[in-house]
């Protein structure tokens, strides 16, 4: 079957190396242009575009190649851009989407996950519609949530995607799909004001944002990210207290206290967080916002 692969992040670069390892055609990627990262001026590819050079595949960064493509089906993994139903009229195409459909519609599903507290979650391979997230349903496996990060369930996630399309489109014959059906709910773009630690919330909830990597909470003016954090054991003595006591910085919330173990402070490098704390000679009746 000649495939014509669209996407961008790591997660979808897996599942494009998958592909190519079991032996099908793939005529041509589609991926966002090559940009600025970081702070240097040179511009480097996406990963599935560096995964396409390295592959040796057709390299496009627009969707106007894949109707003339020669194309019998399109994957498309985490590409940032809805596809239009002209070019769908013209070539179908799945979608390995990393939530369990309908629940996690959208742009941010593991991260939806992981901060709604879902027990598990999983990846659905889906007929891809004009309209967002809602075509039928082909092949799906769970996962259970338990601990991980976000970045460690994407790759579960990503593996475990990379796996379940492939069974799908061993033989060309793909498998008759059935409706999405379930309570939806949408997974909107995370703005930063979603990874804001506050004293109100619990030890739980904050332990979820920490776990989507980009916490942060100030102390007086200074942002300070978190980087890793766990429940203490410590009591707590009031929402909004920061302390340094027994080698950990504590952060005292709603239900107890969360144990700051590493933070990168604004403008500086990732370190201890007692280092931090330390430096910057946190008092006894310091808070936190």
């Amino acid at each position: 079957m000649k495939i014509v692969f669209l996407g961008t992040p790591v997660a979808a670069a897996t599942v494009l190396r998958a592909l190519v390892h079991e032996g099908h055609s793939i005529v041509g990627v589609v991926t966002p242009p090559d940009r600025r990262r970081g702070r240097g001026s040179l511009k480097s590819p996406t990963p599935v575009g560096l995964a396409a050079q390295e592959l040796g595949l057709p390299l496009w960064h627009d969707v106007e190649h894949v109707a003339s493509s020669g194309a019998e089906l399109g994957v498309v993994v985490a590409y940032g851009h809805l596809i239009r139903k002209p070019l769908l009229d013209q070539v179908p195409m799945l979608n390995v989407h990393f939530s369990l459909l309908p629940r996690w519609r959208g742009a941010a599903p593991v991260e939806r996950a992981i901060l709604a507290g879902d027990e598990e979650t999983g990846v659905c391979i889906m007929g891809l519609e004009a309209t967002l997230d809602t075509g039928p349903i082909f092949a799906r496996a769970t996962t259970p949530v338990g601990e991980k990060s976000a970045a460690e369930l994407l790759d579960e996630l990503s593996y475990l995607g990379a796996a379940l399309l492939c069974d799908v489109v061993r033989d060309g014959n793909l498998p008759q799909p059935v409706a999405q059906s379930g309570d939806v709910n949408y997974a909107a773009k995370l703005l930063a004001e979603d990874f804001h630690l506050t004293p109100l919330a619990t030890v739980e909830e904050l332990g979820r944002i920490v776990r989507c990597s980009r916490a942060y909470f100030f102390v007086g003016a200074q942002r300070v990210r978190v980087v890793s954090a766990r429940r203490s054991n410590a009591r707590s003595r009031g929402p909004g207290l920061v302390t340094l006591d027994d080698g950990e910085v504590g952060l005292h919330c709603a239900n107890g206290v969360l144990g700051v173990q590493r933070v990168v402070p604004a403008g500086g490098r990732e370190m201890l967080a007692t280092d931090w704390a330390r430096g910057a000679r946190l008092a006894h009746d310091s808070t936190w916002s």
